[in-house]
């Protein structure tokens, strides 16, 4: 007797057992994804990648602008040199936690501010007003807290929770874009007028120290 008949049909069982399993398999980081379902573990699906959930502040994805770099650390990719002056550029910002340490510095979202053109999620102006923040590419992770509310404290003890409209950009900057700025640092909460006043601070001293979290 022939011994093809017997593993076509051990061929034909193994399929049959294998493909429930096939079908279910689950999507690891910048693995393709249409839903939630379809990533492993926290990961959720962006811009149709498996990534890091910035709510939830997971690191799984190392090289991910939702964290940091390998080990926790967050190094330069390059440097951009304007105004005589070299200033490294970033893809990533620390790893997320339930307390981020963070640099508030001040900025006018309004028609004619400090960021030059409209807030980049929303394609509109601010006023001085209204509690905005823009965050460092990393933490912006490519728009994915758009519109969301983080809370800021300041070490006076003071909490203020405010819209993300806006990325501080730390790749790019010292053009008309940017409004001839430097690229950001890349563990900035930019914040406006509304923000300093409402966490007591003077926006005056330009750069405060303080730890945010997702509201």
């Amino acid at each position: 007797m022939s011994p093809l008949p017997f593993l076509l049909s051990l061929s034909l069982l193994f399929n049959i057992l294998t493909l429930p399993f096939l079908s279910q398999a689950l999507s690891c980081c910048n693995g393709p994804c249409q839903t939630l379902d379809d990533c492993a573990g926290q990961l959720i699906c962006i811009n149709g990648k498996c990534n890091d959930d910035p709510d939830v502040g997971t690191n799984t994805c190392k090289s991910s602008g939702g964290g940091g770099g390998s080990g926790g650390t967050c190094d330069p990719s390059g440097s951009l040199s304007c105004k005589g002056k070299t200033y490294p550029t970033y893809t990533c910002s620390p790893p997320v936690t339930s307390s981020t340490p963070a640099k508030l510095t001040n900025d006018n979202f309004s028609e004619g501010g400090d960021g030059g053109a409209p807030s980049e999620c929303d394609e509109k102006f601010h006023s001085n007003s209204e509690k905005v923040v823009a965050l460092s590419t990393g933490w912006y992770n490519e728009g994915s807290r758009c519109g969301k509310l983080i809370t800021i404290t300041a070490s006076n003890g003071r909490s203020v929770s405010a819209k993300v409209v806006d990325e501080c950009d730390s790749m790019r900057g010292c053009d008309d874009e940017h409004a001839g700025q430097p690229p950001c640092e890349n563990n900035i909460v930019d914040g406006s007028d509304a923000v300093w006043s409402a966490l007591g601070l003077d926006k005056n001293v330009g750069v405060v120290d303080v730890t945010w979290s997702v509201a």
